[in-house]
């Protein structure tokens, strides 16, 4: 008998539906558009907020602007770490001021990376979505620009 549950439960964990996006499809942004993660075709600077996080409400003005004078360089994509969605992901957006896109689902599997521990953090994906760098802790427009013009 408990070869039996053993088995059922193996096929039925194999069988699962894959919700690791990491086949390379397109990812849902909060505007209602989607963007291929491993192909962005420009640089991204993938930044994950919480409106709890002081340090995040802090560098969201360094975004924006990072985001508007190097539009055609890169794209600044957010993701809220509380996993917001909806309306609650709007209102918090407007409340924060966040003028840049913002994803629906964390991509971090694209890359293997762990799941966040600090916030705020940044991650640099150059445009052939190759993960170049993983900041830590609040950055400047200045500090990313440096970097993406290293790249």
């Amino acid at each position: 008998m408990v070869r039996i549950i053993y088995l059922v439960s193996f096929l039925l964990v194999s069988c699962g539906v894959d919700t690791s996006n990491e086949s390379g499809q397109n990812f849902m942004l909060a505007n209602g558009t989607e963007l291929n993660l491993l192909s962005p075709g420009k640089v991204l600077v993938v930044n994950y907020w919480a409106a709890w996080c002081a340090p995040c409400r802090k560098e969201i003005p360094e975004l924006n602007e990072l985001d508007h004078q190097l539009s055609e360089q890169l794209d600044v994509i957010g993701v809220n770490y509380d996993g917001a969605i909806g309306e609650e992901l709007t209102q918090e957006i407007t409340k924060l001021g966040i003028e840049f896109d913002n994803l629906l689902q964390d991509p971090r599997s694209i890359w293997r990376l762990d799941a966040v521990t600090v916030l705020p953090e940044t991650l640099i994906i150059n445009s052939e979505g190759k993960l170049i760098h993983r900041l830590i802790g609040p950055q400047t427009r200045a500090s990313i620009e440096a970097l993406v013009n290293a790249l």
